[in-house]
């Protein structure tokens, strides 16, 4: 639509490698949007910037950031961009810009794995020996349980904070928000053994209890190492638009309790309060799906992870809040799976999707490694999400709600049929399963261009111009396989 550029294609305006070879008011709209962005990168990567990526005030379902409408899709890393030294970043960041992908999750470095973890091969959430970085100094004393000195709990490591900032600004200057998770539970005691808060680790004696105590509010002493850590981070971090924090991983797991997670959120909040703009906070709910019955007022963003079916995003709604699914994993190696995960989650109105990515390692930061691990990823699967992006963000989508309602039949057997809309104006249509769809669907009057496109490669596979008298209108679509999009927008 005029003055909307696609996640992809923008990345040609920032590079130089696209033209825009259209007239009038609409070169004119595309040219202002690709230099008030590339302005706002300027000023980010300089540490001077506009304002952190924020919920859209027209439609807090969504975004803002650098002066346009947001949605975040990416295929990310396993969350080791910054505590693993060995983790070229700048090669990372390159190759999602490649994509068009805006966003990238990573870990603070409090938590890392073991090697074998979770059976995933080259993982970069665990770092080899001595490969760890995190906010805390090393000790004079040896003994850190995977090679190195101890940690010093009162003392900071200037080099992490110099990465991490460099991160930050590296992924800013490369249109990727990053989502920096603060905590995340100890699954094994093996990953509690690792931890530089476990006081075998560090020099200070504090951290001696059970992996499933961590994040409570038991514990005043490591209580305070927790929100002293997040001050810290907070204050280094104060000048970037884009980023945001989410309290702790999956804290359903490993006795992370609630009342913790609210107690780091006001830490956060807090440690904000004086600065011109704050940053969101993210709060994740649930594997799946989950009703949030008592939304906490600091929290803008819920995630979930493996959220398939996205039912989780009706039941939140009504929240006015961002709805992320911002893990994926388990249903094997092939792109399938996740591509229809993304299409279905962000047609049903959700703003975030991240698919956990392990084809990227160190030496292979790339994307290219060969994938030995519980979940998918790889140029291929890169591809098909990059066409996701190109898709939502060809629409107008701050003005579209979901609303199934439209689809009045038609849908193959054992598929599902969702639908993004601005009645009478915009429709994204998404069509899981079966190979061939005769939707009914219920238009305004009006004229009409519909498109099937082709998932896969993003080909329009069939386009139709349709005068429409009103109510029910057929759209058959082409054969496909297991999967089609269809796009409808209103023409003059």
């Amino acid at each position: 639509m005029p003055g909307y550029i696609s996640g992809a294609r923008w990345q040609g305006f920032k590079t130089g490698h696209i033209g825009i070879g259209q007239a009038g008011g609409q070169r004119l709209l595309l040219w202002g949007a690709a230099l008030a962005c590339a302005m706002s990168v300027s000023c980010a990567a300089a540490g001077t910037r506009d304002k952190p990526i924020r919920l859209h005030p027209d439609n807090p379902h969504y975004f803002l950031w650098r002066g346009r409408p947001t949605i975040l899709i990416t295929s990310g890393e396993h969350y080791g961009g910054v505590l693993n030294r060995a983790f070229d970043y700048k090669k990372y960041f390159k190759t999602l810009e490649r994509y068009g992908f805006n966003l990238t999750r990573t870990f603070s470095g409090a938590y890392c794995e073991p090697v074998g973890a979770f059976n995933i091969r080259d993982n970069t959430l665990a770092p080899a020996k001595g490969q760890l970085i995190c906010p805390w100094a090393r000790s004079e004393q040896a003994g850190y349980a995977n090679g190195g000195n101890k940690f010093d709990l009162d003392k900071w490591d200037p080099a992490y904070f110099a990465r991490l900032k460099d991160f930050v600004r590296e992924a800013g200057a490369r249109g990727v928000v990053v989502e920096l998770v603060l905590f995340c539970p100890f699954y094994k005691d093996d990953m509690w053994k690792l931890s530089p808060m476990n006081a075998a680790n560090n020099v200070n004696g504090i951290g001696t209890m059970g992996r499933t105590e961590v994040y409570t509010l038991k514990h005043p002493k490591l209580l305070a190492v927790q929100d002293k850590m997040v001050r810290k981070i907070v204050e280094e971090l104060k000048d970037f638009d884009n980023l945001y924090y989410e309290i702790c991983n999956e804290p359903y797991f490993g006795g992370v309790t609630l009342e913790w997670q609210y107690h780091i959120a006001e830490t956060i909040a807090k440690a904000e309060a004086g600065f011109d703009a704050r940053h969101l906070i993210a709060q994740n709910i649930a594997n799946k799906g989950k009703k949030v019955d008592r939304p906490n007022r600091l929290v803008s963003i819920f995630n979930f992870h493996y959220a398939k079916p996205p039912d989780t995003v009706a039941e939140n709604y009504d929240l006015n809040r961002v709805i992320g699914d911002d893990e994926t994993g388990f249903a094997g190696s092939e792109p399938g799976p996740y591509r229809r995960e993304g299409w279905d989650f962000i047609i049903a109105g959700g703003a975030i999707y991240d698919n956990l990515d392990y084809s990227f390692t160190v030496g292979h930061e790339d994307g290219t490694a060969e994938i030995d691990a519980p979940g998918g990823g790889g140029p291929l699967l890169h591809r098909q999400l990059g066409i996701l992006a190109d898709f939502i963000n060809g629409f107008d989508f701050v003005k579209m709600r979901p609303d199934n309602s439209v689809i009045r039949g038609g849908i193959p057997d054992n598929a599902t049929a969702r639908a993004l809309v601005e009645k009478g104006r915009a429709y994204a249509v998404y069509v899981n399963g079966g190979s061939k769809a005769n939707l009914v669907l219920d238009l305004p009057g009006g004229r009409y261009t519909a498109e099937w496109m082709n998932t896969k490669t993003g080909k329009i596979d069939r386009k139709r111009t349709l005068d429409h008298a009103g109510g029910s209108a057929m759209l058959n679509s082409p054969e496909y396989e297991d999967d089609i999009a269809l796009r409808i927008l209103h023409t003059p």
